[in-house]
């Protein structure tokens, strides 16, 4: 299925300020974990968390597990199961990925955290950003097709001294189940993405250490 309107097709009860709303429940559940998370902690500890916080704010049901990978961990591929016992150190990093549903609408969002005075470990983190923002940013002012705006990303990537990761492609999200509509990724997209329909995710790692950084929100105008 090639055609934009067909593979950006939402139900009738789609509502864009329902999922901008639940969009910042998302971002404001990813903080409140990160807040709880500290060194010597087990990641294992850390998906007990995860649940708990989702569970307060009853978006317990999610369209994809949720994720939290520490240190080397942060290198595993979406889905994949981390190494057990990994536990945070002093200077470390780690990422949390979740996919939560609020009542019909699905929220998705992943931003990367360091503990300590690791440069390498500070820098990738700040740098996921911005290659998230600056990619955004061609994507509004270019009209860039997915494609195009993946092909940005990598470029920026690597003038930071970063590899990017093109598992990580962006996908859509709508009414739960997006995959009902959409499941191929953002960047085999041929068209320009509209607003508020996908998600941009960003995933660079360093060229030598086994970290990584990872950083999605909704695409947004």
């Amino acid at each position: 299925m090639t055609d934009q309107a067909a593979i950006e097709a939402v139900r009738a009860d789609y509502d864009r300020a329902m999922m901008l709303k639940v969009r910042g429940m998302t971002r404001g559940a990813i903080d409140e974990i990160a807040a709880a998370i500290r060194p010597g902690m087990a990641e294992e500890r850390a998906r007990e968390i995860v649940r708990d916080v989702l569970k307060a704010a009853g978006m317990i049901r999610g369209w994809h597990a949720p994720h939290v990978r520490f240190g080397s961990n942060t290198l595993k591929p979406f889905g994949a199961p981390s190494d057990p016992g990994v536990v945070l150190s002093d200077d470390d990093i780690f990422f949390i990925d979740i996919g939560p549903v609020w009542r019909q609408f699905e929220g998705d969002a992943g931003a990367t955290f360091v503990v300590g005075h690791d440069p390498d470990m500070l820098r990738i983190a700040t740098d996921v950003r911005r290659v998230f923002d600056e990619s955004r940013l061609a994507w509004l002012t270019r009209g860039l097709s997915g494609a195009q705006l993946y092909d940005f990303a990598s470029q920026r990537a690597r003038d930071l001294g970063w590899e990017l990761n093109l598992d990580m492609n962006g996908h859509r999200l709508a009414n739960f189940p997006h995959a009902a509509i959409h499941e191929g990724p953002l960047a085999k997209t041929a068209f320009r993405p509209s607003a508020a329909l996908w998600v941009l995710e960003i995933q660079i790692r360093h060229p030598i250490r086994p970290i990584s950084a990872f950083y999605e929100d909704l695409l947004l105008d």
